[in-house]
């Protein structure tokens, strides 16, 4: 079973796509994981991008492309696949097609995250995490019972990531609508397309995902 998350930054993909894959044993592939694994390790490809991904901006198609690439093939995705973040516009969603054709492959749903630009902003601008265990709060919908305190590990300290403030966050926003909308009609055209309400709680949408799968 072959799945893509769409959605906006904070819709909730990664919550869901973990817990997909957990659910129904397959791995999950997160574009932003991967390409901040190559900043950390300061490869030639993480210092290409870094610039980039703090403002904002997509990274260029044929790096993604190649990243996803190299994944696909590896032998721990012959049972299946979650993309959380891929394809992000028309090119990536040919070019993934292209290369599962080449191994007999085939996307077997697409979940659309659908979400109000208001509440995708604070999820992501409010969110940070505890230093310490890396226990992760927002702000807005999920601080600390004791204010300033990690609820895990008491901690004190606390980050946040650089990228997860207003202003690069609205920015993101603007580029995802502009890229996705045809996306959206390209895998609605293929009757994969299926839309969910990510303003519902985690456990709520998990439900909707299985259903939609399980039928």
């Amino acid at each position: 079973m072959n799945i893509i998350l769409i959605g906006a930054p904070g819709s909730g993909k990664g919550t869901q796509s973990n817990l997909l894959a957990k659910e129904y044993s397959i791995k999950a592939i997160s574009t932003g994981d991967l390409l901040r694994k190559e900043i950390e390790e300061k490869s030639e490809i993480g210092i290409v991008v870094k610039d980039i991904m703090e403002s904002g901006k997509l990274v260029d198609d044929d790096i993604v492309i190649e990243i996803i690439k190299n994944k696909l093939s590896g032998n721990e995705y012959k049972n299946g696949f979650i993309l959380d973040g891929f394809p992000r516009n028309i090119n990536q969603a040919e070019k993934l097609e292209e290369m599962l054709n080449k191994i007999n492959k085939k996307i077997d749903k697409v979940f659309n995250f659908v979400i109000e630009d208001e509440i995708a902003v604070k999820r992501i601008a409010g969110r940070y995490s505890c230093k310490k265990c890396g226990a992760v709060y927002n702000e807005y919908f999920n601080p600390p019972k004791n204010e300033g305190e990690c609820d895990k590990c008491n901690s004190l300290e606390f980050e946040k990531r650089s990228d997860d403030n207003e202003a690069i966050v609205k920015n993101r926003l603007q580029i995802f609508k502009k890229s996705s909308f045809p996306l959206i009609e390209f895998y609605k055209k293929k009757y994969l397309l299926v839309s969910v309400d990510a303003l519902k709680i985690a456990p709520l949408i998990f439900e909707d995902l299985k259903s939609a799968i399980n039928n």
